[in-house]
């Protein structure tokens, strides 16, 4: 009398297991993460492998700059060594993405810090687990504080916040101003809109 064979266990299908994965970045949902994965199919090897040694340099090679927090591969990072900024005054953001669609429209010239996200009680992120010590260690020739956090209800509240903690300093403390969407996110505003707030800004 012969016994059956146990089954063989089957290996995890590798496109779903990709498709999973893409699912997991923000902004991806599984319809995107499967277009994703099936033009990584077709696409060459090559361009495969290329992506993915792109993602390992990013994480090999990258960390937040010791000044503003923004992300560098040398440490201070660009803005903070470019001696053609004014560092008269510092653009406060959230994140460090948000740095670059302030620069692409090419009106703000000064420094900036990274919060490293804003305040959210409901989500346990107050106060101390924001970069706004550092910020207050900067102060020391800075004219103006610009608060560039998102037109949100949390960015809303970090501004006020910082806003009132700047305001013994003799400092100016401005946010950005008309064109921006309540609830938006300055990552997908258009520069003609972000400049414009940036030229009219308002004092605090």
């Amino acid at each position: 009398m012969t016994t059956a064979a146990p089954p063989s266990r089957r290996e995890p299908d590798p496109l779903k297991k990709l498709i999973g994965e893409l699912a997991r970045l923000p902004g991806i949902g599984p319809k995107s993460a499967a277009r994703l994965a099936h033009h990584m199919l077709r696409v060459e090897r090559s361009d495969c492998e290329a992506l993915a040694a792109a993602i390992l340099e990013v994480k090999d090679r990258l960390f937040h700059c010791s000044r503003c927090r923004s992300i560098t591969a040398s440490d201070p990072c660009r803005y903070c060594c470019d001696p053609q900024r004014d560092p008269s005054r510092i653009c406060v953001v959230e994140q460090p993405f948000n740095i670059e669609p302030i620069e692409r429209t090419r009106e703000y010239r000064g420094l900036y810090h990274v919060l490293m996200g804003a305040l959210a009680p409901q989500r346990g992120i107050g106060p101390d687990q924001l970069a706004i010590d550092p910020l207050l260690e900067r102060l020391e020739g800075v004219e103006e504080v610009i608060l560039a956090t998102n037109p949100n209800v949390e960015g809303e509240a970090t501004a006020l916040y910082l806003a009132r903690l700047l305001a013994p300093r003799s400092v100016r403390v401005s946010r950005l101003a008309f064109g921006l969407p309540v609830g938006g996110d300055l990552d997908y505003i258009d520069e003609v809109t972000l400049a414009r707030s940036l030229m009219g800004r308002q004092a605090l």
